[in-house]
């Protein structure tokens, strides 16, 4: 048996002169198709139902369970209360768009709140524009890489590579400055020891 299940059913009348009718449904449509004879000529058959009787329709429930689980199910109803998630249905284009204005920490979090952005903040097109926005210009050695391993993974490899460069070079200033301080401190002392040789001849006078 195939069963199909539209959420939202809307109808009305613009004209308010006239009075404005609205109504949303839960509409559950089903064809059982089946080789036995007795079967042959069934046709399709549909439930409309008010988001007011579905909440009190407790077989229709146990049916969309059945069918398509306890997550459908939970769904529906709280649609039903009027309780829509609009981020996950968003398209997502728009979605990528606005996570260009996060920075990548966010992003992150951002990416254990569903399994919607969890894929959209895994996905080639997220960590290509990171890449853009972290090192401005793609080379063709970063293009060629992404193209084997993937933007994410080449994002990371070269975001780790480029931590690990700057620790020698922070190294390298330290004992730049460090050298240049011993080289200052001795030339400061034939200086003084030649002040103390040119004043003891005096005291001796």
């Amino acid at each position: 048996m195939i069963s199909s299940l539209l959420l939202v059913d809307c109808t009305g009348m613009e004209n308010r002169s006239e009075g404005t009718h609205k109504h949303l449904k839960v509409i559950w449509r089903w064809w059982k198709i089946s080789l036995r004879s007795e079967y042959r000529n069934t046709q399709p058959g549909q439930l409309r139902e008010s988001h007011e009787e579905f909440k009190d329709d407790s077989v229709l429930m146990h049916k969309i369970t059945v069918v398509f689980g306890p997550s459908i199910l939970t769904y529906v109803s709280n649609l039903c209360n009027g309780e829509f998630d609009y981020l996950d249905r968003m398209p997502d284009p728009l979605i990528l768009h606005i996570m260009t204005f996060l920075d990548l920490n966010d992003a992150l979090r951002l990416r254990c709140t569903s399994s919607k952005y969890k894929k959209l903040c895994d996905s080639d097109q997220f960590w290509e524009h990171r890449a853009k926005v972290e090192w401005g210009t793609i080379t063709p050695e970063m293009e060629s890489l992404a193209n084997i391993l993937g933007w994410k993974k080449m994002f990371i490899a070269y975001k780790l590579h480029g931590e690990d460069t700057d620790e020698p070079e922070e190294q390298d200033e330290e004992k730049s400055e460090q050298q240049v301080e011993q080289d200052e401190e001795k030339s400061a002392q034939p200086v003084e020891q030649d002040e103390e040789k040119s004043e003891q001849p005096l005291a001796a006078d």
